[in-house]
């Protein structure tokens, strides 16, 4: 009898969750395609459920219009020093809605804006220790300003939280070079 009323406890907690549509009236609205009109770097990190930091890493960003499709070409410096790159095309898919893929990314991801958030829902293929997991991720988007925006995502796994992505972005301004500007991981520094 307690499991039940313990599974009927998360199941109504887990129905509780925020919606986009509670940010319509935030400003500044994002618009995705002016936002990444310019040149974006971006500074991030993973942690565990427990709160570790166990990843940092640094993004430059390179978009271009086909059509009416986005690319946004992600170029990835880890704190130990390895590279990834994630290409996204991004697809507007009605008002307020894009879809989105991307090599490692399963299916497609689907996105809702209002306001100056969006959210993003996709399964991510992610490779940790010679084996490939199916990562469900939950990615929010706030647009702060014109050029600064904040991403959060939780990760999980079955319905149980492995993680969260916190993710800065921001936008250059016209002419200046993006760079690969790492962070620095503990034992490089003094």
């Amino acid at each position: 009898m307690y499991k039940a009323l313990l599974l009927i406890a998360c199941l109504l907690l887990g129905s509780c969750k925020v919606g986009v549509e509670q940010y319509a009236q935030e400003q500044p609205r994002l618009d995705l395609v002016a936002f990444f009109s310019q040149p974006v770097q971006a500074w991030g990190m993973f942690q565990k459920r427990s709160g570790e930091v166990v990843k940092r890493f640094h993004v430059r960003i390179d978009s271009r219009r086909e059509g009416e499709r986005l690319i946004l070409d992600e170029h990835f410096v880890y704190s130990d020093g390895t590279r990834q790159q994630r290409i996204w095309t991004l697809t507007p898919d009605g008002p307020n809605r894009w879809r989105g893929t991307a090599g490692d990314v399963i299916g497609e991801a689907t996105g809702i804006m209002a306001g100056n958030a969006l959210q993003w829902r996709y399964q991510l293929d992610l490779p940790v220790d010679g084996r490939h997991w199916t990562m469900d991720m939950d990615d929010w988007m706030y647009l702060m300003d014109e050029d600064t925006l904040i991403n959060r995502t939780h990760m999980s796994k079955l319905g149980v939280e492995v993680g969260q992505i916190s993710l800065f972005f921001r936008r250059l301004p016209q002419g200046e070079p993006l760079t690969d500007n790492p962070p620095k991981s503990q034992k490089d520094t003094p």
